[in-house]
């Protein structure tokens, strides 16, 4: 990267020229006049070329460095908790001035350009590295998973996942206090995410549950079946498989959490949005769903309610799982 500091304009014959510009950096913050080349056509050019994002498109007069950002990308992707307000916050500490609100606007605007330069960037690479054909990720996520040798002889299980949801993620829906919901356009640009769409399909296919709402408190155990000594009989005892109508509260939030899919190593291979409700059959079929079609029938999920779960494949979705048998549902709860 070149030194700014030696960058200072003296009487530069060029089409454009930066003039006292504020440049943010993680411990300085400065005004400074930057020398554009002559293929530079707008300021922003010049300011990248020098390590800085501008934070307006066109005649910025504030621009923060690559390498706050950066920094700032790797904090937020540590602690999400960690917002852009508090990193604004942190850099007027370390440089001695009190906190405006705007400030977190301009960063804002630098920090989106710089998300979207690197999602850019790793376009082209994955052009370039053959990485960007359908399901590439999926396949290639975990080498001890799905990385198969030549002449391996064939597993009872092909591959083996776990699957659950957790609802520490919620987000307030804001029409609950009766004012104009905020619209979002943005959609999830990375292939993990299962579309709403793609969850929602699956909405109308699972037979309900008939649940006896007298003994729904009852913690005993059930009664174990004489003629099947061994088999499971926690369905309606597990509390995650409660009645959906114990699940209503989610409604005041406009997602609630998240549903995720991850192999034995803890890659995460898939990852659904759980929006207006709580832990529903939906979300887990959806993410079989996809990994079925990806992966092949042979193969091994365990899930907290694996026990109702499996009962609920077997009773409401045959149709799209058809080429199963007893036994691979069966196996899909273990």
């Amino acid at each position: 990267m070149p030194d700014i500091s030696d960058q200072v304009l003296s009487g530069v014959d060029a089409s454009f020229s930066i003039n006292e510009i504020e440049l943010i950096d993680t411990f300085t913050r400065r005004c400074s006049h930057l020398r554009p080349l002559p293929s530079h056509q707008y300021p922003n050019e010049t300011l990248i070329y020098y390590g800085y994002i501008g934070c307006a498109p066109m005649y910025p007069s504030v621009a923060i460095s690559l390498r706050t950002l950066a920094a700032y990308r790797q904090s937020h992707r540590t602690c999400p908790q960690f917002s852009i307000k508090s990193q604004c916050k942190t850099l007027c500490y370390l440089h001695d001035i009190p906190y405006r609100p705007y400030l977190k606007m301009q960063f804002s605007a630098a920090y989106d350009i710089f998300l979207e330069i690197l999602h850019r960037i790793n376009q082209h690479l994955r052009q370039a590295l053959k990485r960007d054909t359908v399901n590439w990720r999926m396949l290639n996520t975990c080498p001890a998973c799905f990385y198969k040798l030549d002449d391996e002889p064939a597993l009872d299980f092909e591959w083996l996942v776990s699957i659950d949801g957790n609802n520490s993620l919620k987000r307030w829906d804001s029409s609950i206090y009766g004012t104009t919901a905020r619209s979002d356009s943005r959609t999830a640009r990375s292939d993990y995410w299962i579309h709403a769409d793609a969850v929602d399909k699956f909405e109308n296919e699972v037979k309900s549950r008939q649940v006896n709402l007298r003994n729904d408190d009852d913690w005993e155990d059930e009664p174990t079946d004489p003629d099947h000594p061994g088999v499971f009989t926690c369905i309606n005892q597990w509390r995650n498989t409660g009645p959906d109508s114990r699940k209503k509260m989610f409604a005041v939030f406009q997602e609630s959490g998240i549903f995720i899919a991850s192999c034995r190593h803890r890659f995460v291979l898939l990852v659904c949005d759980m929006i207006r409700s709580g832990e529903l059959a939906k979300y887990p079929i959806a993410i079989i769903d996809k990994l079925l079609t990806v992966y092949g029938k042979n193969g091994g999920c365990a899930y907290d309610i694996g026990c109702a779960f499996s009962k609920t494949l077997a009773n409401t979705i045959e149709e799209h799982f058809a080429f199963w048998d007893a036994d691979k549902y069966a196996a899909l709860s273990t």
